[in-house]
């Protein structure tokens, strides 16, 4: 039918990244390889391989984090400025071109203050060492993927606290798991045993000894203190790194498994038949049943980084798994657990707290159902963030305004019910925090008997009306006419478990959330390595970026590419006058086209048109890249097409992919 819709197109960035790179299908052998249980002895090579380089460099940009500096005061625009060739060589002499091997520079520390008056030390890389991890990471990530445990959801692809929150309410509701021993490690980030890692990393195997010295140098990187000291670490991984999540991962693996193999996969579950529920979980309810009339401990672990719960279905099995996974912590891992903090909770009786949730069971006729909250410290932290945002709307801080206070505010409000929907109990927290914010709103936004804030104002977004639009709380600010989102206009969220199937390198494990690239994959995979000579980093990689949103066309004559020589990248403000090699300010456009754009001879954009027979809606395209690039639109009905009184090209015009 005409008016049908085209279904939309799924896409994961980090995955569309890969298929830029030409990458994806190493990492789906990786993958495949270590499901296999091969051995892994050559890793570097890929590891430093230019593509795996590049798509590192693009990875970190895309991250909000990429703009935070390190010791060296570089940040990842100053590595864009360089040439692909640059890059790729730099990273290489830096791993494997030091006369002592690898040594990274020393990490900046920085203290984040936490709610209880404490503070968490972060580790921050130089830019440079960030790239190196990033690049560790993109390999060893398929690895240790095929060998990690599903009960695990933190710093996972695919993975999420969703996943976690339903995983958590699955077990208490449905599977009658009433007892949670819920355990803190004693700053865990800090008390990682390197030799320990190590040695899990070659269990897994990954055994490159390059590869593992490289990362013993990463976990042993100086620190920079704040009071200008250095310290030498024998422990522990920097929170900041890029590969750290990961090595965390691989550090409690071996928990999860174990956990594991105590009850979920116990030997005894192998000689029972099972099926599989719609999610891909196997259901075992025959092995589980005659596990019952043993004395084994009926346990299941939920893992979020370090942050994990093990629920048990009676009160003596929770008191023998306490007492065994600490042991087991402190024998296997050499970790510690904080006393204070781990205890086992009667979810019946009282509510535990996980990942800012504080979860219980409540009577409901003859079953116990799900009940939950925002933790009492997550409800005052949002309660005193966002009254003091209202105070930073009365009195904008300097260079934002009222306007972008109150987007600022609307962005945390957003957060907060993104976060939180996932408590049954959500609307009834957001309305007591509603209530407190709505009242200081009132109270700050006044000027004498006059209020600031009104029922109408500009026009709302479509995301605005479809989330906001029907709430009877949404008020204007009258200056700017922004609206402010009622934080208690909130509604729960059923938690997804995570869908077994989806795996992000499995070619069917992507089709479930990701759809590959419907362009000529031949041609861009050329464009992605042909020399740019001395263009940027930054230009490169955003080269490719335009080459799929524009579907592999013209953007002038919407004809699709046939040949790398055809495609030219223009600046639609020329580098000569300010330009720069931003996404926003490159367009892929034919040869002929881009002549066209910086053409002022009459002679020349004559036989250009005849040549490319531009139509009006083509030609207006065409005079908004000419306006820009400070050439005179062509107009067709005048004799004279410009109204330019001198002949010649730019250089520029001269310059091609």
């Amino acid at each position: 039918m005409p008016n049908e819709k085209k279904p939309k197109t799924k896409c994961v960035e980090y995955l569309r990244h890969a298929e830029y790179y030409d990458m994806q299908s190493t990492f789906d052998e990786l993958y495949a390889r270590s499901q296999a249980g091969e051995i892994f002895e050559n890793l570097m090579d890929v590891i430093l391989s230019r593509e795996n380089i590049l798509l590192a460099y693009r990875n970190i940009k895309s991250n909000t984090g990429s703009i935070t500096p390190g010791t060296d005061k570089l940040k990842i625009s100053d590595i864009g400025k360089l040439t692909a060739d640059e890059v790729t060589a730099r990273v290489r002499k830096i791993v494997k071109g030091a006369k002592n091997g690898y040594t990274p520079r020393s990490v900046r520390r920085k203290d984040i203050p936490k709610p209880n008056g404490n503070t968490r030390p972060l580790g921050i890389p130089c830019i440079w060492d960030r790239l190196v991890q990033q690049c560790i990471k993109q390999v060893m990530e398929p690895i240790c993927e095929a060998r990690f445990s599903n009960n695990s959801y933190g710093f996972r692809p695919n993975r999420s606290v969703e996943n976690a929150i339903a995983a958590i309410y699955r077990l208490m509701q449905k599977s009658g798991l009433h007892y949670v021993v819920e355990f803190d490690i004693k700053g865990f980030f800090d008390n990682v045993d390197h030799s320990k890692l190590i040695k899990q990393l070659w269990s897994l195997n990954i055994r490159d000894k390059e590869l593992l010295y490289v990362i013993r140098r990463i976990l042993k990187a100086p620190i920079l203190m704040p009071d200008g000291n250095t310290e030498h670490p024998t422990k522990g991984t920097p929170q900041g790194g890029i590969i750290s999540p990961l090595l965390a991962n691989v550090v409690l693996n071996e928990l999860d498994h174990w956990i594991e193999s105590q009850w979920q996969c116990n030997p005894v579950t192998e000689n029972y038949a099972y099926r599989e529920n719609a999610a891909g979980c196997p259901i075992q309810s025959h092995a589980y049943r005659a596990m019952r009339n043993t004395r084994l401990k009926e346990m299941y672990i939920v893992r979020y980084a370090d942050d994990f719960r093990i629920l048990c279905r009676t009160r003596e099995q929770a008191d023998r798994t306490l007492i065994a996974v600490t042991q087991w912590l402190k024998e296997r891992l050499r970790l510690d657990v904080s006393p204070e903090k781990t205890r086992v909770v009667d979810v019946r009786r009282s509510y535990s707290e996980f990942l800012g949730f504080k979860i219980r069971l409540r009577k409901k006729g003859k079953k116990y159902v799900v009940q939950s909250h925002m933790c009492d410290k997550a409800y005052k932290k949002v309660k005193a963030s966002l009254t003091k945002q209202v105070g930073n709307i009365k009195f904008p801080r300097k260079g934002r305004g009222e306007a972008g206070e109150v987007r600022l505010f609307n962005s945390m409000v957003m957060g907060i019910q993104n976060y939180y929907q996932l408590a049954t109990d959500i609307s009834i927290d957001c309305g007591d925090i509603g209530r407190t914010v709505n009242t200081v709103l009132k109270n700050r936004l006044k000027s004498g008997k006059t209020h600031r804030l009104k029922k109408e104002g500009r026009d709302l977004t479509k995301t605005e009306i479809q989330r906001y639009g029907k709430s009877e709380q949404l008020r204007y600010i009258v200056q700017s006419k922004e609206p402010i989102y009622p934080i208690s206009y909130v509604q729960c969220k059923n938690p997804m478990s995570q869908r077994r199937k989806v795996c992000a390198y499995t070619a069917a494990g992507r089709s479930e959330i990701h759809d590959d690239l419907r362009i000529n994959t031949f041609l861009l995979l050329q464009l992605m390595r042909a020399p740019t000579y001395s263009r940027s980093t930054e230009y490169a990689d955003n080269r490719i970026s335009l080459f799929s949103a524009q579907w592999g066309k013209c953007a002038v004559t919407g004809k699709k590419f046939q040949c790398i020589s055809e495609i030219h990248c223009h600046h639609k403000k020329p580098k000569g006058i300010g330009g720069r090699d931003k996404y926003e300010n490159l367009v892929l456009v034919l040869a002929p086209v881009h002549e066209l754009i910086h053409a002022v001879d009459e002679d020349t954009i004559r036989s250009y048109l005849t040549a490319l027979k531009l139509d009006t809606s083509q030609l207006t395209k065409l005079n908004k890249l000419r306006t820009l690039a400070k050439r005179k639109p062509i107009d067709l009905e005048k004799p004279n097409l410009t109204n330019n009184s001198h002949n010649g090209m730019t250089k520029e015009t001269k310059k091609s992919v």
